[in-house]
């Protein structure tokens, strides 16, 4: 049995990264940006951290920021059309996951043929062919976009998360600089840090797991656990930005090279239909989630118990994997992660969803990687117990 590996072909991790932009793009022989960035980045003067390198440098950058919290296709389309109106020869996804995922799916759709719409691509569609390379620059420790084959965007027409997978969405390299999460806000610090986290765990028990995602994810859990905690109540803390950053990346290659599970099936409908950020989504699952599946799954979740520190090395299986269990259920109460209910969704709104969640989140794939593989009627009833935890 031969075993792919998929990265960027430069990844560049450390504080001060970014100054390196200029030398990187010159390495591949790029002078033509076109940065893809958040209202927020430009008007916070975010986005000078980027373009002052660059301008000394002497390249001169465009930038589009129309990017939205949940990419869209409509976005998308309207950043082809920018894309269109210069002569780009990559481009920069600045930002956390939605610029990232933004600029991947244009240069996907920008290869398309026209009229094309990027619903043609989602999964189970190869979405291999880009138009431009792009970079990343991640901004938050969280989706690992900077390191995946992936790309996350909505239907707008259909009120569908749509992933999307191929080697057309893999950067070309990226700029891993921890610096940028100072001033990153304690909810979006947790939030995008339990992303990493499930990105990592779900990676490991998956039934696509191998030894060399399987590399990747144990590093991660082991830098995430150690350091989420102290992010969150210490932000200016470097030892634990590093530590976040890195570890999210380590998470982007680990699924990225095995795969995500039920609990991003469940979760990217959540988004779709009630605009829940991603990361958080995923937090307001995982602990149902992982409490479904933990015996199917028992000697793989106990042995990421022992990664994370959370049970000795000869702790039997069904003890550490407990000890897992309670950590996430410690990790949302202490990180004040609020149930779906307790985020000001209506009972009845929710239960109304359910049966078109259930059914998106199975056409999504994403649950078939699941240790124990659910059914449309136990999905409905996992979003039941995860509306609000008893």
């Amino acid at each position: 049995m031969s075993l792919s590996l998929v990265a960027p072909r430069k990844l560049l991790i450390g504080g001060g990264a970014l100054t390196q932009l200029p030398q990187l793009l010159r390495e591949f022989g790029l002078s033509h940006p076109l940065v893809v960035t958040d209202p927020w980045i430009v008007s916070s003067g975010m986005i000078d951290r980027v373009l002052a390198p660059l301008a000394a440098a002497g390249i001169a950058a465009k930038v589009f920021s129309d990017t939205v919290a949940d990419p869209t296709d409509t976005v998308v389309e309207a950043g082809v059309a920018a894309l269109r109106q210069g002569h780009f020869d990559c481009l920069i996804g600045f930002g956390g996951g939605s610029p990232m995922d933004t600029a991947k799916a244009m240069a996907i759709l920008a290869a398309a043929q026209p009229g094309q719409h990027i619903r043609a691509f989602k999964v189970p569609a190869a979405a291999d062919r880009a138009a431009l390379p792009v970079l990343c620059v991640p901004t938050t420790a969280g989706t690992g976009s900077e390191a995946t084959r992936f790309t996350v965007i909505t239907d707008t027409a259909r009120d569908e998360k749509m992933l999307i997978a191929g080697l057309g969405a893999l950067p070309l390299a990226a700029l891993v600089d921890y610096e940028l999460t100072f001033s990153v806000p304690p909810r979006i610090t947790a939030d995008t840090g339990i992303d990493s986290l499930t990105h990592a765990l779900e990676a490991y028990v998956s039934h696509r797991a191998n030894p060399l995602a399987d590399l990747y994810a144990a590093a991660a859990m082991k830098l995430i656990a150690r350091h989420l905690r102290v992010a969150y109540a210490d932000p200016q803390n470097p030892a634990a930005r590093a530590g976040m950053m890195e570890g999210a990346t380590l998470a982007g290659l680990a699924f990225s090279n095995s795969s995500v599970a039920l609990v991003h099936g469940m979760s990217r409908p959540v988004g779709a239909h009630f605009h829940v950020p991603h990361g958080l989504s995923n937090a307001m699952l995982l602990p149902a989630v992982t409490a479904f599946g933990l015996q199917a799954g028992l000697s793989r979740y106990a042995e990421a118990a022992r990664i994370m520190g959370l049970a000795e090395a000869g702790t039997p299986d069904a003890a550490a994997a407990q000890a897992l269990l309670r950590e996430l259920r410690a990790l949302n109460q202490e990180l004040g992660v609020p149930s779906p209910r307790q985020f000001g969704i209506a009972p009845e709104a929710w239960e109304a969803a359910l049966p078109v969640m259930a059914e998106q989140a199975l056409a999504s794939g994403s649950p078939a990687n699941n240790p124990r593989v659910p059914t449309a009627p136990e999905i409905i009833a996992l979003y039941r117990e995860a509306f609000e935890p008893g």
